[in-house]
């Protein structure tokens, strides 16, 4: 976030809202049941019996923050959600931008409070890493699905290069069948897997960079790309395969970014799940895993106010900031106070009208996570 400082560096009070629901939210994680089975082996003695009012589930409590979880091939990303919840014992959770079971890499998990954000980094940049076999088209654009067209020809890496500025800039894009565009309220995937014909029109989208990295062999190419929200990787290996003449469809998928979230900040799974066995004894906390809410609005000024103001804001009420040193600025502004995120709120002509109020109270991610937890 971008300072500006509406009062001076008064230190004020920390504010709290009220928490709404995420329209990103992941499914409850299962419970934890404590307790013997409620029959025994006719013959044996029976063990200690619980009745159900007595079986405990893990509590939930509140967590904030972003946790950019390094997504394992083969996993669902609700099913990472719902792991990552269940790990940290939160009340919510979501993740920003769906990321295929064959794709691997950055899935940022916006948990409680960080899920108010969520929109500002679905629609940042994405970087990907991907491979390309070439000679087959396939009906889900990736392996997974069923060969639809093959083809002898193997292109040149001249001939790719050649190709790329046709992928770069604003370019219209037809997604895959198998995606998650509704048509009349249904999925595409589910129409393309009950057999159906999916019709889905071409749609303009951003590619701000395509790069050939590497030709390991005559049926693979290796690519870099960085793209806007709603470009499909797999329907530019697919559109490539038929410009060259070659088909083709992704073989390998990773996610390297998504807006302000990179490598550095990805964790594994196994890490993760190591890091909560370690605060579960004490030795660290969950924190560590945790970068803070407002990760997510970086590029979006900040604006501090005094304690008055704040107690203003989260009540929902605007406040009018005069005075000589007042900030000019307009639009969409992230209020603070005492350093900490209080609300998003539009300010124009030295009015702040506060928007998503936010509510820090419990555990919350902080600045500087640490590395290689």
């Amino acid at each position: 976030m971008t300072s500006i400082i509406a009062e001076d560096d008064v230190p004020a009070a920390t504010a709290a809202g009220t928490p709404s629901e995420s329209e990103a939210g992941a499914p409850a994680a299962e419970a934890t049941v404590e307790g013997q089975p409620e029959t025994a082996p006719s013959g044996h003695e029976r063990g200690p019996r619980r009745n159900r009012g007595e079986q405990k589930k893990r509590d939930k409590r509140d967590v904030h923050g972003w946790l950019v979880l390094d997504k394992p091939v083969g996993m669902t990303s609700t099913h990472a959600v719902s792991i990552a919840k269940r790990l940290f014992s939160a009340k919510r959770a979501g993740h920003a931008g769906t990321l295929d079971p064959l794709a691997s890499g950055c899935l940022p998990i916006a948990m409680g409070e960080a899920t108010k954000t969520v929109m500002f980094v679905m629609d940042g940049k994405k970087r990907y890493e991907f491979t390309v076999r070439w000679g087959e088209e396939r009906d889900t654009d990736d392996a997974e699905g069923r060969v639809v067209a093959e083809s002898e020809q193997r292109p040149t890496a001249e001939a790719i290069q050649a190709l790329l500025p046709q992928f770069t800039g604003t370019i219209e894009q037809v997604p895959p069948k198998y995606s998650a565009i509704k048509i009349e309220g249904e999925r595409a995937y589910d129409i393309a897997r009950d057999g159906e014909t999916v019709d889905l029109k071409a749609r303009p989208v951003e590619i701000h960079r395509l790069d050939l990295i590497a030709t390991p062999d005559a049926d693979h190419a290796v690519f870099a790309a960085e793209c806007g929200k709603g470009t499909y990787v797999r329907a530019i290996a697919r559109d490539m395969g038929r410009l060259l003449g070659c088909r083709g469809h992704v073989a390998a998928l990773r996610r390297t970014a998504v807006g302000p979230f990179a490598r550095e900040d990805m964790i594994p799974l196994a890490d993760l799940q190591a890091l909560c066995d370690r605060a579960a004894v004490g030795e660290v906390s969950l924190a560590d895993a945790l970068l803070p809410v407002s990760t997510a609005l970086d590029d979006i000024p900040a604006l501090a106010v005094s304690r008055a103001d704040a107690a203003r804001l989260q009540r929902g009420q605007a406040v009018l900031v005069r005075g000589r040193d007042a900030p000019i600025v307009r639009g969409t502004v992230c209020v603070t106070v005492a350093g900490q995120l209080l609300a998003l709120a539009d300010m124009d002509r030295g009015e702040i009208v506060p928007k998503r109020v936010f509510n820090l109270a419990g555990l919350h991610g902080r600045a500087g996570r640490q590395q290689g937890v």
